[in-house]
């Protein structure tokens, strides 16, 4: 073996490494003009307002109940965990603190974008890619409407508008959720556990669940729609199968980047 192919075998790992960072990198540069364009084209139009009262529908309202079951379940669950956890130092009396503390900085914010992901994020993908691979993104060029204007631009307004509502109902009522466990099961005092909500919460720790719900409803549309508009790229499936591929990327990269962004904006927020 010559010395010029030992290197290269060497060097292999590096150069996979370096292909793998600069592939990440083009997608990241793409799905940022995707979603500086599809900005854009929310004030440069008026005619997406009823296309956006659909996507309010589709996004919020028919989000609600899920939202308000994983919201009530998971303030349950944190009501009877940190019960047990507070009596252990004589601490009840804390137990709104803890809940309203943990639902509005991170686990409202969070969960409630994983849920849009699961149900809505996946949606948008599947519709823009079944829209692609059946030609009617091409329908449109030629009908002299702009895909993005018709697609992607409601769905970001819609998405902006319903992550930080929802998120609040769900604040809300993992709150009420907390409540039913540690104070109508547990037998915590109802007066104390309102009170340390009230006090504990300042506008700080609202603004910055909200916040992050702006930051998560950007992110989980853009990439979404993304993955579904440009299907007919994909090296891994073309298709049915393509659209398959990229709901399934749509959904996982977005949870990631849900995850990823919420330490990033906790670690600068608090």
């Amino acid at each position: 073996m010559s010395q010029a192919e030992t290197e290269n075998k060497l060097l292999l790992p590096f150069n996979m490494l370096g292909k793998c960072f600069m592939n990440i990198l083009a997608e990241a540069g793409a799905m940022f003009i995707f979603l500086i364009d599809g900005l854009f084209r929310i004030f440069s139009s008026l005619g997406i307002f009823n296309k956006t009262i659909k996507e309010l529908y589709f996004i919020g309202v028919k989000s609600i109940t899920v939202i308000s079951l994983i919201g009530l379940f998971t303030g349950m669950v944190i009501g009877l965990q940190t019960y047990y956890a507070l009596a252990k130092f004589g601490s009840e009396g804390f137990l709104g603190a803890a809940v309203a503390l943990s639902l509005v900085r991170e686990l409202g914010p969070v969960l409630t974008a994983i849920m849009l992901t699961g149900r809505a994020g996946s949606s948008m993908t599947a519709e823009i890619g079944v829209m692609r691979i059946s030609e009617q993104i091409d329908a449109l060029e030629l009908m002299d409407i702009n895909p993005m204007n018709y697609l992607v631009s409601p769905k970001i307004v819609a998405s902006l508008i319903s992550f930080p509502i929802l998120t609040a109902l769900f604040d809300l009522i993992g709150i009420v959720g907390g409540y039913l466990t540690g104070v109508a099961l547990l037998g915590g005092n109802s007066g104390v556990y309102f009170h340390r909500v009230y006090t504990s919460l300042s506008w700080e720790d609202i603004s910055a669940g909200f916040s992050k719900s702006i930051v998560f409803a950007v992110l989980v549309c853009t990439i979404c729609c993304f993955q579904g508009y440009f299907t007919h790229h994909r090296k891994d499936g073309k298709g049915p199968e393509g659209v398959s591929q990229a709901t399934t990327t749509a959904v996982v990269m977005s949870c990631v980047m849900v995850l990823v962004s919420d330490y990033i904006m906790t670690s600068l927020l608090f």
